[in-house]
Order: structure tokens, then C-alpha cells, then sequence
């Protein structure tokens, strides 16, 4: 099996994920973008869920990663936050395939591979934790519940690949330095 071969059917079947959705997509489809029969496929694969489980966590170690450099970095709270903000909408922007599927078919995941996958969401979460906790620790951050605002910045911030258009108004490092001014700042004028 080559890692060539295995690399373009994940990202072949993360475009199909994509496109049609976890349930929709079949295998044979797959085969196709690949220019394989489906009984070769199985050569590289054994299932979709297979498939599924290593697109999240592509996309989530590529996330970890980058992230990781950010809460490392030598700079205030409030600085750290904006350039977590803008490297996480970059990243959704520049793997659009990988994170639609990590956002909107992680549910499709049987219960053996949700397992899995349970240990790199929740490290992903903890460095935005950090971020935030580290800010309150220093006392630039007034978060009482730190999990619950990352919950709700994650909210604002994966929704954005349901409206986000490279070629629309805004670019994503835009879109990013807004929704870091309206989650520090908030919308109340302060006096």
C-alpha cells in the first residue's frame, strides 16, 4: 500500500464527504475520484468510517499543531487570542474539505472510532482553555468559565464555513480581526 495512494483517497474522500455528506457518499464514488475499482480501494482502506476517523484527525492534529505555536508564543493574552482566532479561520479557510467534514460529520463516527477521536478533540479545546485561563491569570481576561467561552467562540468561529466565499467581501484574516474585536470587546460602548 503506498502512502501516496492512501493520501489521495483521503483527500478524495474528504471532497465527497464534503459535497454529498458522510451517509450519501459511497465508496465506489471514492474509487472513482481515484481512478481504482472499488475492490482495490479496499487495498488501501477497509471502510468509510476508516476514512472518516483519519480525516478528523488530519484535520485536527493540523489544527494542534498550529495552534500549539500559537499558546507558545511570547506575547500578551489578549494578542495570543487574536492570533489563535485568525490561524484557526486561515486554517478553515485553506482546508476547506477537511474542515467541513471534521465540523459537520463527526457525528457520523461509529462508537469505536468516536472513542478515538474524543482524546484530539479535547486537547484542541485545552489550548484554547489555556489562551483564555492564562488571560485570566494575569488579569486581562474577565472569563468566569473559561470552558463555556470556548465553547461559545468555537460556535461563532466553525459556523463561519457555512457562509465563508474566498472570493466575497471580506478575506478570512478580515473576518478574523472582527470576530477577535467582538469577542474581546463586545458590542456595549464603554465610557
Amino acid at each position: 500500500m503506498t502512502t501516496i495512494m492512501r493520501e489521495q483517497i483521503i483527500e478524495a474522500a474528504a471532497q465527497i464527504f464534503r459535497e454529498k455528506g458522510f451517509h450519501a457518499a459511497s465508496m465506489k464514488e471514492i474509487a472513482k475520484a481515484v481512478n481504482l475499482q472499488k475492490a482495490s480501494l479496499y487495498h488501501h482502506v477497509s471502510s468509510k468510517q476508516e476514512m472518516l476517523v483519519e480525516i478528523l484527525d488530519q484535520a485536527l492534529d493540523l489544527l494542534i499543531e498550529r495552534l500549539q505555536k500559537v499558546v507558545e508564543q511570547p506575547t500578551s493574552p489578549e494578542a495570543k487570542l487574536r492570533l489563535a482566532i485568525q490561524t484557526y479561520l486561515v486554517a478553515l479557510a485553506d482546508y476547506s474539505d477537511l474542515s467541513a467534514v471534521m465540523l459537520l460529520e463527526h457525528r457520523s463516527l461509529e462508537p469505536e472510532y468516536h472513542q478515538r477521536h474524543i482524546p484530539r478533540r479535547d486537547r484542541f479545546e485545552a489550548l484554547w482553555r489555556k489562551i483564555l485561563e492564562d488571560g485570566v491569570a494575569e488579569g486581562v481576561f474577565d472569563c468566569p468559565n473559561p470552558r463555556l467561552a470556548v465553547k461559545s467562540l468555537m460556535g461563532v468561529l466553525n459556523w463561519t464555513i457555512m457562509w465563508y466565499r474566498r472570493d466575497g467581501n471580506l478575506s478570512a484574516e478580515e473576518i478574523a480581526e472582527q470576530c477577535s474585536d467582538l469577542f474581546l470587546k463586545g458590542l456595549i460602548i464603554r465610557s
